[in-house]
């Protein structure tokens, strides 16, 4: 293990210790106690920590970091080594330059209950607790636990990678974490380059709970890759994020970004499930991107259900591939709330569909009012290229002047179905822009394309769906979600029957015949 950058022979120590460190300690005492304890995190240089073993820094104490874990330290999943804090408060590590905390080429840790500041070029460069291996073989390191920690002032809050192979961590989780005030991201995993053909995950089975990212403001300069991201998963087989949350994002990011950012999103993963969670006044900075929540390119069997996106740049919900080769495909958004989304970029949409290669996307029990665009196009749904095998289904989609949904091709059914839908305007505009053409009304639309038929039946709607919160309701804080639901039974039971059945936002039966929308109505 290393701290620091001097080193201090020292013997080497039985497993199951507990090693204290206090600004009142002696670095020439054994470490053992609180009355004995080292006084710098430097002590630990050349100390090897055995499973099972604790570093506890004094609560409400400042320390100089940084604190790192190396190969030969830890590496038993069912004997954690644990660093945290003892009495009361969480202690704190400031580092000027680099990572805070670093775990390299092992696992078995547990981080618990610290906070974690980085001043200099920590926030250029660095991450906060940074988790990395590039073991040959493609072992899998097993157990990282963090929790109760606060990571500010660095490139990245919590980065998770892994480079060579398939190597990397599982079993890896984060609770109640809050990282903000970071110059790109957050929360990110990533791993080697994705290839279609062959896929490699660095990661399995990530798990994130009640993680808080705000004011990762972006980077200005950074006109070649995204900056101001909230959640960013990438190279994983099985994540999770829930009750979580990233807002307040890319205030700063460039303006001239080919990718901007996004709250909290996933590429070059499969089996991702974000849910129960927000993404709100997320910043573009530029002329792309800027949502609440997103599957990007080469994602596959995921699904992004029962959240809350308002008032950000872009839309509350996208996907997005650049690629032409199968692997964005099975994927779910559904009983998701979008509220007054677009700010910057309202073409893109409430909901948006973009991009060469996506397959077998499906879209249902989702709420979405876009308003207030300036007179400019701001769709509920927009659809631009690529789409094969999706599916949009009891969907409310609400506007105030645009077109309620824009798609800019003449799909056949087969590549893109809309079925039990309702379609509102709050000024009774055209309700659909189909390949350059408006249709004011469903009739005209349905027997122009054969949409919202299903086995020769006509389904879908226009009906008022008389919001708790008014015409078209703007969500400003979370507890406002309850203004969207809606209050008329024109919408009770005018759904499709889809299979699985699965409750309301809010948790509420739907029963057999479900509502249009993510809420049953009252």
């Amino acid at each position: 293990m290393a701290a620091g950058s001097s080193c201090v022979s020292t013997p080497h120590y039985s497993t199951d210790r507990t090693y204290y460190i206090s600004p009142r300690g002696d670095d020439k005492r054994d470490g053992l106690s609180p009355d004995d304890a080292w006084r710098s995190l430097r002590r630990l240089d050349g100390v090897k920590l055995n499973p099972g073993d604790r570093v506890l820094l004094e609560g409400g104490a400042r320390f100089t970091g940084p604190l790192e874990l190396r190969q030969d330290d830890a590496g038993r999943a069912d004997r954690p080594v644990t660093i945290g804090s003892y009495g009361k408060d969480r202690a704190r590590i400031d580092v000027t330059g680099g990572n805070g905390i670093g775990v390299h080429n092992t696992a078995g840790v547990e981080i618990h209950n610290l906070v974690v500041v980085g001043k200099g070029t920590s926030y250029t460069n660095g991450g906060g607790i940074h988790l990395y291996s590039n073991l040959p073989d493609n072992k899998t390191l097993d157990r990282i636990g963090i929790s109760g920690v606060d990571v500010s002032g660095f490139r990245v809050g919590v980065q998770i990678g892994g480079t060579a192979g398939s190597t990397g961590f599982k079993n890896v989780t984060v609770n109640n974490a809050t990282l903000h005030d970071n110059k790109d991201i957050g929360l990110l995993t990533y791993g080697p380059r994705f290839n279609a053909a062959f896929p490699v995950y660095a990661h399995q089975n990530v798990s994130l709970n009640r993680v808080e990212t705000y004011n990762m403001v972006g980077d200005p300069s950074a006109a070649d890759h995204h900056t101001g991201n909230g959640i960013v998963l990438s190279s994983v087989n099985g994540a999770s994020v829930s009750r979580s949350s990233a807002h307040d994002n890319g205030v700063r990011a460039s303006k001239d970004a080919r990718e901007g950012p996004v709250g909290i999103w996933a590429f070059d993963a499969t089996r991702v499930m974000i849910q129960h969670s927000t993404a709100y006044r997320q910043n573009s900075g530029s002329k792309v991107d800027g949502a609440g929540f997103g599957f990007d390119s080469n994602v596959s069997r995921s699904v992004i259900q029962y959240n809350l996106a308002y008032g950000n740049d872009g839309p509350g919900f996208q996907t997005y591939t650049n690629a032409r080769n199968g692997a964005h495909t099975n994927n779910v958004i559904r009983y998701n709330i979008s509220s007054d989304n677009g700010r910057l970029l309202p073409h893109r949409g409430g909901i948006s569909i973009h991009g060469k290669d996506i397959r077998n996307l499906r879209v249902y029990q989702n709420t979405v009012v876009l308003t207030n665009t300036g007179g400019l196009l701001g769709p509920a749904l927009r659809v631009t290229g690529g789409a094969q095998g999706v599916v949009l289904r009891n969907n409310l989609l609400v506007t105030d002047a645009s077109p309620v949904v824009v798609i800019d091709e003449d799909y056949t059914t087969r590549e893109l179905s809309l079925q039990g839908n309702n379609y509102f305007s709050t000024e009774r505009r055209p309700a659909v822009r189909w390949a350059d053409r408006n249709y004011a009304d469903l009739d005209s639309w349905r027997s122009a394309t054969g949409q919202e038929f299903v086995d020769g039946r006509p389904t879908g709607l226009s009906v008022r769906p008389c919001f708790a919160g008014g015409t078209a309701p703007i969500v400003d804080v979370p507890a406002e979600a309850s203004q969207m639901v809606p209050t008329c039974r024109s919408l009770t039971g005018k759904g499709l029957a889809l299979e699985p059945a699965m409750p309301d936002y809010f948790g509420r039966a739907t029963g057999a015949s479900p509502p249009i929308g993510a809420i049953v109505p009252r």
